[in-house]
């Protein structure tokens, strides 16, 4: 895929707001003002970026419990995404289901309570898309701590038995809670899972947006064209602990790590290199970074202003009309 300016605008512009979004809900967790919790997807923003920016409006995207950037850029509105995270009436639920969001229109399948669940959704939203004809492609995103369930395998598995239109994307941040992928996985690089299911499987800078957007969209307009699925795997990294609002161990990553990670910063990076490739000026740049603090800001305040549910409907919207 060929990007323009304005794509190379789009995908900072997404990243950006994924951070920022981020950010303030870090900051209004430590004001204990989010009930239940939060994974945090700063460092991770390249890949939920990537992934999802240039999907069609009808494509699937299963998302990840970590971070808000792939649910921004696939068309999720902020706003009412954290209102849901605080609980209140105006969020997508009405404040029942914390980050775990599907909005209607949105092209986001419903993420399970159980880390694996996304995989046999994946699988049948591919089998849905497939029957449809219509191009329609699911990516799902999921973690390397996730790579370790028999879902993902009997998934994969249908999925290229099939030639289902599924795109695996694994975001590699080496550590499902606390546990460094060399001490769960017989396999240094989880993309030579692949190998097994008969589907191509490349590894990607998952700090490099524009890497990881031409693999996905590769990998998109393969499945759109009949040919199957494939598996990307993205090496990323947190740069916060496993989770807000819970007592998670900090001690398993050495201060050395974190700070090597670090200066490889997703946004960082891309910036410079629109910079230096004459795509934006640093005051462009700039404007948009001081756009979207204005927008989260706004966002952060009108959510806190938002009601409560009401106590009654409590035990509303379990099932359907």
């Amino acid at each position: 895929m060929k990007f323009t300016k304005e794509d190379k605008i789009l995908l900072y512009r997404n990243m950006v707001r994924g951070r920022k979004y981020d950010e303030e809900l870090v900051e209004l967790f430590a004001k204990v003002k989010v009930p239940g919790m939060w994974h945090s997807g700063i460092g991770q923003e390249a890949v939920g970026a990537g992934a999802a920016t240039f999907l069609r409006k009808d494509d699937w995207l299963e998302p990840t419990h970590r971070g808000y950037t792939f649910g921004l850029a696939k068309g999720v509105d902020g706003k009412r995404w954290l209102a849901e995270h605080l609980g209140r009436a105006t969020g997508f639920a009405k404040g029942k289901g914390g980050h775990y969001v599907a909005p209607k229109g949105s092209g986001v399948l419903p993420f399970g309570g159980t880390i694996g669940s996304a995989f046999p959704i994946s699988a049948g939203a591919g089998i849905s898309a497939k029957r449809l004809g219509k191009g329609q492609v699911v990516v799902c995103l999921f973690g390397d701590g996730a790579a370790q369930r028999g879902t993902l395998h009997e998934s994969m598995n249908l999925a290229a038995v099939w030639q289902l239109p599924v795109v695996w994307v694994c975001e590699n941040n080496l550590y499902a809670v606390t546990a460094h992928l060399s001490q769960s996985m017989a396999v240094k690089d989880i993309a030579d899972l692949a190998h097994g299911y008969n589907m191509p499987g490349v590894i990607i800078d998952g700090q490099d947006v524009l890497a990881v957007a031409e693999a996905v969209m590769e990998a998109v307009e393969r499945a759109r064209a009949g040919e199957g699925p494939s598996l990307i795997e993205c090496k990323t990294y947190r740069y916060r602990n496993h989770g807000e609002g819970g007592a998670f161990p900090t001690s398993y990553r050495t201060k050395e790590e974190e700070e090597e990670w670090k200066k490889r910063d997703p946004i960082v990076l891309f910036r410079q290199c629109l910079l230096d490739e004459g795509d934006a000026t640093a005051e462009e740049l700039d404007a948009i970074d001081k756009e979207l603090v204005q927008e989260v800001l706004e966002a952060s305040r009108w959510a806190q202003e938002s009601p409560w549910p009401e106590v009654g409907q409590a035990f509303t919207d379990l099932y359907a009309d």
